[in-house]
């Protein structure tokens, strides 16, 4: 069984291309791939996921692992220390650490494109929501409408600030996952990385059928 499944919901709009003001503080990483580099920052609001990303970049546990789910126009996911090494064609997305990271779920942090977040397992295992120590998507997403956003509200149980209503309709993103999984940062640069990778043919297991891998990633700051 594959672990820390994502629900895809897909609408009628189009990835937007305009890019994230960024608005918080926190540490700076860059990303090498095979298919470009891209910096993303670390939140400040969520140290334990900061502090746990940098620990894992500063022990090379992410060079050589493969982006190994990805779904356009909904996002990309890495870190599964399986994938280093797996064969072609082999399904991926269970592999852990042998620890998780408590929750850092915060209403002003969500699923805006570009967002860095922590893939999990299920509620019906991980009640409270803790995160994988190594496994992050980056949230590619699409525009949304307001009406889009009121269905989300009434089918998801939800409630969209008007922050959040501004961002998604004009920058996307996935708003039906807020306040299910911690967003604990965001990409500064290479969104068209990103696109690129979500772009890629994928098996139907969602894993690219040529690896796109993590080649080096390091704190810059």
């Amino acid at each position: 069984m594959t672990f820390f499944l994502l629900t895809a919901m897909i609408g009628n709009a189009q990835t937007a291309e305009k890019q994230n003001v960024i608005t918080h503080k926190g540490v700076s990483v860059k990303m090498v791939t095979n298919y470009g580099d891209m910096v993303l920052l670390l939140y400040d609001e969520t140290p334990l996921h900061r502090d746990n990303f940098v620990k894992l970049v500063k022990d090379g546990t992410y060079n050589g692992l493969l982006f190994h789910r990805v779904i356009e126009h909904f996002m990309v996911q890495a870190g599964d220390p399986q994938s280093r090494d797996a064969k072609p064609g082999v399904r991926l997305g269970a592999g852990t650490l042998g620890y998780t990271v408590p929750a850092e779920i915060k209403p002003g942090l969500f699923h805006k494109r570009g967002a860095l977040c922590a893939a999990r397992q299920g509620d019906e295992v991980n009640p409270k929501r803790e995160s994988s120590a190594s496994q992050f998507y980056i949230v590619q997403g699409n525009v949304w409408s307001e009406a889009d956003l009121n269905m989300m509200e009434q089918r998801f149980g939800k409630h969209f600030t008007d922050e959040q209503r501004q961002v998604y309709t004009t920058l996307g993103g996935t708003p039906h996952l807020d306040g299910d999984y911690t967003v604990f940062g965001e990409l500064v640069e290479g969104m068209d990385v990103v696109n690129k990778i979500a772009a890629a043919p994928r098996d139907r297991f969602d894993r690219p059928v040529e690896d796109i891998r993590i080649i080096s990633v390091e704190v810059i700051k």
